[in-house]
């Protein structure tokens, strides 16, 4: 096994099941994202301390979970006075929820590893400067360009919805 590994892992089953296998999450992520039939949710903090969530198009790689958007959406300027957010998904058999902070990934090797990971899920994403373009993306997510952002994942949720059941929290070294 590659990558980070939880540091804590908490059984959170009422019903006597054991704890999840990180790797079972992990490998869902991963198998999963990014996929048209994949729907995330992002949530972020509003100035004035509401919350917001938006529809995002997710990937997860390098135990991280990447998603873009419009430098005027409101979750990228949620992001600029806030980092943290949450990003909710329904995988094949667990739900997952990551609790993170993100931030804007303008380095050209991840923009240009990440767009390829897109244009493969079927957005022809590619790279313009410090973002991506592309000939159309979500209809609320206006014109390009489109800023990359990546979660510096501290923690997930899992919530198994085949067998075998159980929910879990792991947590990550900062």
């Amino acid at each position: 096994m590659t990558g980070r590994e939880p540091v804590e892992v908490t059984n959170l089953d009422r019903y006597g099941n054991p704890p999840l296998p990180w790797v079972r999450a992990q490998e869902a992520l991963r198998s999963a994202m990014p996929s048209p039939a994949v729907t995330s949710f992002l949530g972020t903090v509003r100035p004035d301390g509401r919350p917001s969530a938006a529809g995002v198009g997710a990937v997860w790689r390098d135990e991280g979970l990447y998603f873009t958007s419009s430098p005027a959406a409101r979750k990228a300027r949620n992001l600029a006075g806030n980092p943290m957010c949450t990003l909710s998904t329904r995988l094949g058999g667990i739900d997952v929820v990551a609790e993170g902070e993100a931030a804007r990934v303008t380095d050209a090797e991840t923009l240009e590893r990440i767009a390829a990971v897109y244009a493969q899920a079927g957005w022809p994403a590619r790279v313009e400067g410090d973002a991506f373009t592309a000939p159309f993306n979500a209809p609320s997510a206006g014109p390009p360009p489109w800023h990359l952002f990546r979660m510096r994942v501290r923690s997930v949720f899992g919530v198994a919805t085949e067998e075998p059941y159980g929910a879990t929290r792991w947590r990550f070294a900062d």
